[in-house]
């Protein structure tokens, strides 16, 4: 009988850790989710907690990680990802960004498995560059309110660099940029949950600014996709995962009203400090090195968001 591979997925109750953990279900794999449930939610794991190839270890990552058997991918995904969440708990972001990074890159090792680090576009700050490339080293305030995310995640690549140079652990750095889909949560903080859930409810959608600002924003299963097919490659340094389609936070709003069909209006608010101009990546490299490239088109993707608020509580 051929052994299943196992995958440990770190913050897998979390909107893109379920889904991921999903991903590998359907694949055929064993998944191991384990999330201190900070941010994360048993919610977005009902639908497969019964799966005997599924096991949720409620754990905090920043502590010592220890998993009997064999393990062959390590994903680590763990840490608060909105603004909302990492002002909330900057500490918490800092140390799992460190720490919790370390841990989990020490577990690899000893099992001699695959690690793969969900970095962020949040490296690169509020760029002068844009798009943005790997190459680009980034303009990041250290000591601003967003600098408890920023920060942890350029430390988490380095620590994760240093570990594949000197204990040659084989790893890949995902550069995950704006993502959207099913199981955000309403009060996530972030443009397109709370676009969505303003507009259902009837409020003003909030824009911080004047809505000139930039995003791109990648679907879920074109992220989750871009995920493996970084694991399943052999390259070993960071690689954009995103969607290169730019588009104003101002346009955002007003394609949000106009598909849910909802009468609000916008309502503007000062902007937050380092609240970055632009956002889009530069995916030359991801279209280069692993064939990948994102298939959905931000209205369809939208809709499915859309029709996920609707029929679920969160709001």
């Amino acid at each position: 009988m051929i052994r299943k591979k196992r995958v440990l997925i770190t913050g897998g109750a979390g909107f893109i850790g379920s889904h991921l953990s999903e991903l590998f279900l359907r694949k055929g794999y064993e998944v191991i989710c384990m999330d201190n449930l900070i941010t994360g939610s048993i919610k977005n794991i009902e639908s497969f907690k019964g799966d005997k190839s599924f096991k949720f270890i409620k754990h905090d990552v920043t502590r010592y990680i220890g998993i009997k058997g064999k393990i062959d991918y390590v994903l680590h995904f763990a840490s608060p990802a909105s603004p909302i969440d990492y002002l909330r708990y900057p500490i918490q972001t800092l140390k799992v960004g460190s720490l919790g990074t370390h841990n989990a890159l020490g577990f690899a090792m000893a099992k001699n498995a695959a690690f793969l680090l969900a970095s962020t576009s949040e490296i690169y700050g509020d760029p002068l560059v844009n798009p943005q490339p790997e190459s680009y080293w980034g303009h990041v305030n250290p000591i601003g309110p967003r600098g408890v995310y920023d920060e942890a995640k350029r430390f988490a690549e380095a620590i994760t660099m240093a570990y594949h140079r000197v204990h040659k652990v084989d790893i890949r750095i995902a550069r995950i940029f704006n993502t959207y889909g099913q199981r955000m949560r309403g009060a996530d903080g972030r443009a397109i949950p709370n676009f969505i859930n303003q507009a259902l409810k009837g409020n003003p959608l909030t824009i911080y600014g004047t809505g000139s600002q930039t995003r791109s924003f990648c679907y879920i299963d074109d992220l989750t996709r871009g995920i493996y097919m970084l694991l399943m490659s052999k390259e070993t340094n960071p690689v954009n995962i995103g969607n290169s389609n730019e588009i104003s936070l101002l346009k955002l709003a007003k394609t949000i009203l106009k598909l849910t069909d909802s009468n609000s209006r916008v309502a503007y608010l000062p902007l937050p400090a380092d609240d970055p101009k632009v956002r889009c990546p530069n995916i030359t490299k991801a279209i280069r090195v692993l064939k990948w490239k994102p298939h959905t088109n931000l209205e369809k993707g939208l809709l499915k968001t859309i029709a996920y608020f609707q029929k679920s509580d969160i709001r």
